[in-house]
């Protein structure tokens, strides 16, 4: 059995963390249109705005910041 995971810095505030690259959510990055992966502080962060703009918040998925099992 082995695990794999990605290890990356946050696209909106820097910071190093550890993420499920199938699941993670991720952004935009405006002058390069690549997805960046978000960590759950900037999710966090980011929904009350998101909600207040009328936005659906950023719901990230079961085990997107978990390791995951490959074959």
């Amino acid at each position: 059995m082995a695990w794999m995971s990605c290890t990356s810095r946050c696209f909106g505030c820097n910071v190093l963390f550890t993420y499920n690259p199938d699941l993670v959510p991720s952004i935009r990055d405006p002058k390069t249109g690549s997805k960046e992966p978000i960590c759950q502080s900037c999710v966090d962060t980011a929904n009350p705005r998101r909600i207040a703009n009328g936005l659906e918040p950023i719901r990230p998925l079961p085990g997107a910041y978990e390791p995951v099992e490959v074959l």
